[in-house]
């Protein structure tokens, strides 16, 4: 009976609580981007809709529990949420949470666009996120700035999860605007492109940084060698947002001061995108090829995992709409190609993410003794590269 007993290796129950960090969020990014790819895969199939539709309830199920466990531990457990903030990797997650919530938005429209209320409540999430999403990437590169030691050879892509979420929401923004009044419909394509520009020159930035790391310092850690990865997800948002947002203005800016602008907002979209495709291309084949070879020695599992499912799964979601601009067939195939070993990717880390919680080991707050012990272990900012990153 032992062996059935749900996070046994948890000192007590209150733990999944205490220990819970961002990173699980991350388990709905995945989640998020496989049922909203399925939903835009260009060849039908007997059944697909009805699997991304229960999908994206599952994920909304997931978010609230995670929701809930995430705000106990700071109402319950303030004093041992804090370190949080000062560690060096899990801090880089609290940017999971917003980037979380907007497959959740993305659905709602999707699923049930001519419904008055969804589209009300994916506006409201919308707004929401979007503040999330400021916090995040003001308040972690601040704390980066202020209480973290940082040294070069220990820097990965996680560094990008605090800022990537502005343009995520901006990606959002330019599918909802078109659900939406005039009035507030522009303003949110207003609002998406100040965002994407809060994210992707930063997010491209820190690229450069992770290039002259890889150079000098070679392969990260083998606890964080999924997060190459990582790179992929500031280049497939932001060349997916200029798709969505350029096509949202040029119907929502027929005249006046932006009339202009609209008319070649599409264009300069496509002609954005797809530079920026190119550059997605050769992280993708890098990252495929690192992963090798740092997997003939060993890469051993953790929720860094997830790092295969969503930055792949955006710039899938910016192949599908340049295949939709462009009209070239090239795009459709070759995202159709990468849905299907994205679709892959998320049922085997999905499983090993759900035995990883049943037993508890995968329940761990870095900076937090195991057990009932209180507080942390490791010294603010000193950095700790543990299996929960």
């Amino acid at each position: 009976m032992s062996r059935l007993t749900p996070l046994r290796r948890l000192a007590h129950p209150r733990e999944l609580m205490r220990q819970f960090t961002p990173n699980w969020f991350t388990v709905n990014m995945g989640t998020g981007i496989v049922f909203l790819m399925l939903a835009q895969f260009p060849y039908r199939a007997p059944g697909i809709m009805a699997t991304a539709h229960a999908l994206f309830w599952i994920d909304a199920v997931l978010f609230t529990l995670f929701l809930a466990l995430f705000a106990g531990r700071w109402m319950f457990f303030y004093e041992d949420a804090l370190p949080l903030l000062r560690h060096p990797v899990q801090s880089m997650f609290l940017g999971a949470l917003p980037m979380a919530l907007i497959p959740l938005v993305n659905g709602l429209v999707a699923f049930h666009a001519h419904s008055a209320w969804a589209v009300g409540l994916a506006t409201r999430l919308w707004w929401i996120d979007v503040a999330l999403s400021l916090a995040s990437g003001w308040l972690v590169p601040w704390q980066q700035f202020m209480t973290q030691d940082h040294v070069l050879d220990r820097m990965t892509g996680v560094w990008l999860l605090p800022v990537v979420p502005a343009e995520v929401a901006a990606s959002s923004g330019g599918i909802l605007a078109l659900h939406l009044p005039t009035g507030a419909a522009q303003t949110v394509v207003i609002a998406g492109y100040c965002l994407w520009g809060v994210s992707v020159p930063i997010a491209l930035g820190i690229l450069t940084v992770l290039y002259l790391r890889l150079a000098l310092h070679k392969l990260p850690p083998k606890e964080l060698g999924v997060s190459t990865w990582l790179s992929l997800g500031p280049i497939g948002t932001g060349a997916f947002a200029l798709q969505t947002l350029g096509n949202a203005a040029s119907h929502l800016f027929p005249a006046g001061p932006m009339q202009s602008v609209a008319r070649i907002a599409a264009p300069v979209g496509t002609i954005g995108a797809l530079v920026l495709w190119g550059l997605g291309l050769w992280w993708l084949v890098t990252s495929i090829a690192l992963t090798l070879r740092q997997a003939r020695t060993e890469l051993p599992f953790n929720l860094g995992w997830w790092g295969f499912t969503f930055p792949v799964g955006v710039y899938i979601a910016a192949t599908f709409a340049l295949g939709a601009n462009t009209g070239m067939a090239f795009f459709p195939a070759f995202g159709a190609a990468l849905t299907i070993g994205l679709v892959g990717a998320w049922a085997y880390v999905l499983a090993r993410s759900a035995h990883g919680l049943w037993h508890g080991y995968l329940v761990s707050a870095p900076c937090l003794m195991q057990g009932n012990a209180v507080g942390p272990v490791c010294p603010a900012g000193k950095p700790t590269f543990d299996a929960a990153a």
